[in-house]
């Protein structure tokens, strides 16, 4: 029994930071790289259930060069046995349908039995990996999981999501699925550093798109449809602490007022 866990190691702004010459994303120099916060929690949903059930393996995969490898290290010092990688220069600036077609190729090489996602990325946030992943296996698919009751070899497996205005949804899906981990449906455990120093000697697979059946062409179709055109800090307004007595702040509110107009 296995559960493959997608995860990703994102880009942290600086304060002060500059875009690349292309205008098209932050310069690298200006981000601190660090394990996305939902992939914490979707990795320790799978630990749990691997602890709970003998003879369950739970392997985190992700798409990055080759300092993207910290991740998963983070992750197997938590527990695990291995790790996969995946990597090519084509898929530098790959978009999410590209990102799931290489996923899609590894769960299909894997065969795992459940696939466990964060419901989105703090750095872009577009919330499709998992939802994009189901589709591309033909796969059922729950979105913002905050309970899982499930034992490996079950055929359906019950699970609570997070809806709006507090509710929550009691469902039931049938196994294999795609599961998009939502925050707070657990405590994710903090490494201890005989895991960290273990971490570093478990075996890290890593895969080139030719390794899963795939080419540039492939990933340029599949993502055909998305591409970043420029990438900007918007303006900001500005702001005015107005102190002093009632009638000296009503007198600064009018002369702004003034200020306003007389610019309009």
């Amino acid at each position: 029994m296995k559960i493959l866990v997608p995860v990703k190691q994102i880009g942290v702004v600086d304060e002060d930071f500059e875009l690349r010459d292309d205008g098209k994303d932050v310069d690298p120099d200006f981000l601190n790289f660090e394990a996305n916060e939902w992939d914490d929690y979707s990795y320790e949903a799978a630990l749990q259930i691997m602890e709970a059930t003998d003879g369950v393996e739970v392997v985190p995969v992700t798409v990055g060069p080759d300092d993207a490898e910290d991740v998963l290290r983070r992750c197997l010092a938590k527990g695990g046995e291995r790790g996969i990688r995946v990597w090519d220069d084509a898929l530098e600036d790959a978009g999410p349908a590209a990102i799931v077609q290489v996923l899609a190729k590894v769960v299909e090489k894997e065969q795992p039995d459940m696939v466990f996602v964060g419901t989105l990325s703090s750095d872009r946030s577009y919330a499709q990996t998992g939802v994009g992943l189901a589709a591309a296996l033909g796969w059922p698919h729950a979105a913002v999981i905050t309970g899982i009751e499930w034992k490996p070899g079950d055929p359906k497996a019950t699970l609570l999501r997070e809806l709006e205005g507090g509710l929550v949804e009691q469902l039931s899906v049938n196994c294999p699925a795609v599961l998009t981990i939502q925050l707070g449906i657990n405590t994710p455990r903090y490494a201890s550093l005989r895991g960290v120093k273990q971490a570093k000697e478990r075996p890290v697979e890593e895969l080139s798109l030719s390794d899963l059946g795939l080419s540039g062409d492939d990933l340029a179709a599949a993502g055909g449809s998305f591409r970043v055109r420029r990438m900007y800090k918007p303006e900001t307004g500005q702001a005015e602490l107005i102190e002093g007595t009632p009638a000296e702040q009503a007198a600064r509110l009018a002369e702004i007022i003034n200020e306003l107009k007389g610019a309009a």
